[in-house]
């Protein structure tokens, strides 16, 4: 059995693009929690893993040549470990590229906005001093609208972000997508969207990644230091 692979993770939509991946993968793992809001994603032994102080990363103790190696950003480990196991990223040339394309739409696109709709719209405004900002909700809450549009579009066209098979696209994407109503959306014009969701929500690599220290998952709204942490160091 190979040597567990060390996933350094907190349970948010970014953390479990890695968690589900490796459940999917049949990858054995071992699991760091890295406390975003206590600010362990700054501390010096994570910052050698991931520079960019933000969550997930992974060692791979089998890594290239059989050296261990270190990973950071989630689109960046989800094209290793598809690599590497040769599951989930497209078994054809043109597959690969359909599977590159909605991956790079979700870490260009889908994520950054999702991410600040979530912000401008939760926790913006229950910050000391509040900020409730309209442009920024409408702004980011527009944007999170076009792109659900898109990948509904997308989704009227095929099973899945990529095609006919399910793969490392579907789960960068579901993660936030799965979020919709925090974002303030609605499904009611989104039926491919929707009919996707319930899919991969089904998928048993799906709901174990998902519960991985599901618990630990909270409400940064009334936490003053956590805020600090998140949104206010550099």
């Amino acid at each position: 059995m190979s040597t567990p692979v060390d996933l350094y993770f907190w349970p948010t939509p970014n953390g479990w693009k890695t968690s589900i991946a490796l459940e999917e993968m049949g990858l054995p793992y071992e699991t760091h929690l890295i406390n975003i809001g206590a600010g362990d994603q700054f501390a010096p032994e994570f910052l050698k893993i991931a520079p960019n102080n933000r969550m997930p990363a992974i060692v791979d103790h089998d890594g290239p040549e059989g050296e261990p190696v270190s990973i950071f950003e989630s689109g960046a480990i989800l094209l290793y470990l598809a690599e590497k196991t040769g599951q989930f990223g497209g078994s054809t040339a043109r597959e690969k590229i359909a599977v590159n394309e909605w991956l790079m739409w979700q870490m260009g696109g889908l994520g950054p906005m999702a991410g600040q709709a979530h912000h401008f719209l939760k926790y913006a405004p229950a910050m000391d001093p509040p900020n409730d900002l309209p442009y920024a909700k409408d702004r980011y809450r527009n944007e999170t609208a076009r792109l659900y549009g898109v990948l509904d579009r997308r989704l009227a066209q095929s099973e899945y972000v990529a095609g006919g098979f399910y793969s490392i696209a579907d789960m960068a994407i579901w993660g936030w997508a799965s979020l919709w109503e925090g974002q303030q959306q609605t499904l009611e014009d989104k039926p491919h969207m929707a009919r996707w969701l319930d899919a991969v929500s089904a998928r048993p690599g799906v709901i174990a990644g998902r519960a991985l220290y599901a618990e630990k998952r909270g409400d940064f709204r009334k936490d003053r230091n956590a805020q600090d942490k998140l949104f206010k160091r550099s």
